[in-house]
């Protein structure tokens, strides 16, 4: 069997192989069409864009022809879940279908795997109390594993402290001097992924490789014929996050801290390179701690007289400092040269975002709980996309269930800046009108009335009390998100589940184990979650999911597009929020078997002008206008 010349027809109807290998397997001529498009790609070159709407099974229809195409393929995804269906389900079963072996990898970021030097050094030198017992069930996992998948050890929680001590970052890894670096797990998962012909990734990992290319940094992945980026829909803001500059708290703090353990290795009487080391770790702290708390976003303009100015300017001192005090003592130890060589780059990267002043790129602050993080992200993607991911690859096929606003592909190819693309459109096989109702309750108020939120919880509750709970909710702010939890356990008598609460997976396993729960979460929340059957059955917007107007990346892009002459609502914001609430809506309906209710609260989509290029991005819903047709529906009566 081979992709050559093959009927996709034959091979994926209703007797072809995987008919056989699967009895629950549906034929469906959206697949077929994919699958040749696909082929095709891999066959002559270029690039496709595909968007495959949900229930089309988009994964056999390009894994099915990259496993056939005798290539080595790289096939990239946005969410983890997808990651672990395909590695764990579609391709064993392909590979059951085909009937012949194929090499198939898994490649993960460098965090992802244990680092037994980083084990060892900890162990030996202790860590804090609160830390001995997870860095023990880290030794005694450590024994047993063969992958060094840190996934693996269930019992320490991910965001354990303990885990940034025993993996390894390129900053901190010894390279090949390293005494572990023949049972390295990181370098075993890169000699497998060298010899697979279907690798996989994430999409983390493959923009961070193309990053490190950009800046002549080496690489992490291996060369390939061709790509598969599913979930493509994300790609425009990770190509912005990683073609651009970054600095973070937490980097020059691990520099510090791992400047500071060297330094006690390898030149404990050296007091002045002890104190350096410190300042750095007293100095982030303290302009972290300027900036005050909370998790929020905004430009990065450094005044020198601001308070935040003067802890930024004492932190490059320190850093300065440190990097003169390790450069002095690197010949006493390699762990001391290290640190010296990344004291370099921090410095010039501090020394970058003090300046402030590169052409084309939007400076910008993230702070986060413990750490903050500044940015300078080009404005224009499209041509280090051109150069590092669509030139090198002879393939490229960009997939997701949404690409197109309207019935066009124009403002993604727009977007990423793609000429003489093919394009196809997989429409989803599923009954809207059969199997969904939209409805958009009457006399809301505008999206800016302080008694909004207020207004969307009124209409809602009948709507879930209708639908016997089995809801998710959407909010586009936290502050409304939290109103709701606050208000709907008072309306309801259906268990209500509230991102934050728990981490995400156990939250969705609550949410499917209960059979009536509603799950309130922001948008971001909803990314890769796949919930099918019974659990979910009526999905709520509040509002439509415009980007704030204040995010400093979309009002420089805002600026830029006016100064072109350009509309930034329709070429910017209309399309990204189309996206996005096509996301959302793409949760309702995920098998032939479901039925469902889609409320969108937002009364701009009753407007004549941009409410309609929403309504008509949507799947063909039925449209009703009142509570008695949802009772009805549920009823069976409609």
């Amino acid at each position: 069997m081979t992709g050559e010349g093959q009927d996709w027809s034959v091979l994926l109807g209703e007797a072809g192989a995987l008919a056989r290998a699967l009895p629950q397997f549906r034929a469906r001529e959206q697949q077929q069409a994919m699958a040749a498009q696909v082929a095709h790609t891999l066959r002559d070159g270029g690039v496709a864009l595909i968007e495959a709407g949900t229930g089309t099974g988009k994964t056999f229809a390009y894994l099915l022809p990259a496993m056939l195409s005798g290539r080595k393929v790289l096939v990239s995804t946005g969410s983890k879940a997808l990651q672990d269906q395909i590695l764990e389900k579609d391709i064993p079963l392909l590979l059951r279908a085909m009937g012949k072996p194929l090499r198939v990898s898994r490649l993960k970021g460098r965090a992802n795997y244990l680092c037994r030097h980083r084990l060892q050094r900890f162990s030996a030198e202790g860590v804090a109390p609160a830390l001995v017992a997870p860095l023990a069930r880290v030794a005694d996992w450590a024994g047993r594993t063969r992958e060094g998948d840190v996934s693996e050890l269930t019992s320490v929680p991910e965001d354990s402290p303990v885990w940034p001590l025993v993996t390894s970052t390129r900053d901190n890894c010894p390279g090949s001097e390293c005494p572990e670096y023949g049972r390295c797990h990181v370098i075993e998962a890169r000699r497998q992924a060298q010899e697979a012909e279907i690798l996989v990734v994430n999409h983390h990992l493959l923009f961070s490789d193309l990053a490190l290319k950009a800046n002549g940094m080496g690489d992490l992945l291996p060369r390939v014929d061709a790509m598969v980026l599913d979930e493509a829909h994300q790609v425009l803001d990770l190509a912005g996050r990683y073609f651009g500059q970054h600095l973070s708290s937490h980097q020059l703090w691990d520099w510090g801290r791992d400047s500071r353990a060297e330094t006690l290795a390898e030149a404990g009487d050296d007091e002045g390179l002890l104190a350096a080391a410190a300042q750095v770790e007293t100095q982030t702290t303290a302009w972290r701690t300027v900036l005050g708390p909370g998790d929020e976003r905004g430009s990065w303009a450094l005044n020198p007289d601001s308070a935040e100015g003067s802890a930024f300017a004492r932190l490059r001192q320190a850093v300065a400092e440190l990097g003169q005090a390790l450069n002095a003592a690197a010949a006493r130890g390699k762990g001391l040269e290290q640190c010296a060589a990344r004291g370099v780059v921090l410095l010039a990267t501090v020394d970058f975002f003090a300046a402030h002043n590169a052409p084309n790129m939007v400076f910008w602050q993230e702070k986060k709980a413990r750490t903050v993080q500044l940015h300078a992200t080009p404005l224009d993607v499209a041509a280090p996309l051109q150069r590092h991911l669509l030139e090198p690859v002879e393939s490229v096929i960009l997939t997701s269930a949404t690409l197109r606003v309207g019935d066009s592909f124009a403002s993604t190819e727009r977007a990423l800046g793609l000429t003489a693309v093919s394009t196809l459109t997989a429409a989803s096989p599923f009954d809207y009108a059969r199997q969904s109702l939209l409805y958009l309750p009457p006399l809301m108020p505008e999206p800016g009335h302080p008694s909004y939120t207020r207004a969307c919880l009124d209409a809602a509750a009948p709507v879930i009390e209708a639908s016997g709970g089995r809801t998710f909710f959407l909010f586009t702010s936290h502050r409304a998100l939290q109103e709701a939890a606050v208000s709907l356990p008072q309306r309801l008598s259906f268990p209500i589940l509230v991102q934050g609460s728990m981490p995400r997976p156990r939250l969705l396993d609550r949410f499917r184990s209960l059979g009536n729960a509603v799950l309130l979460g922001a948008a971001s929340f909803w990314e890769g979650v796949d919930v099918q059957g019974e659990a979910l059955s009526c999905v709520i917007i509040d509002k439509l999911p415009f980007a704030n107007p204040s995010d400093p990346i979309l009002r420089a892009r805002t600026e830029q597009c006016q100064a072109a002459g350009g509309d930034p609502f329709r070429e910017l914001q209309i399309p990204q929020a189309v996206i996005a609430l096509r996301q959302g809506v793409g949760r309702l309906i995920r098998s032939e078997m479901d039925r469902g209710v889609l409320m969108l609260c937002d009364p701009r989509l009753r407007s004549k002008g941009y409410g309609r290029i929403f309504l008509d991005s949507l799947p063909p819903m039925r449209r009703v206008s009142s509570l008695d047709a949802i009772h009805a529906f549920w009823r069976g009566e409609a």
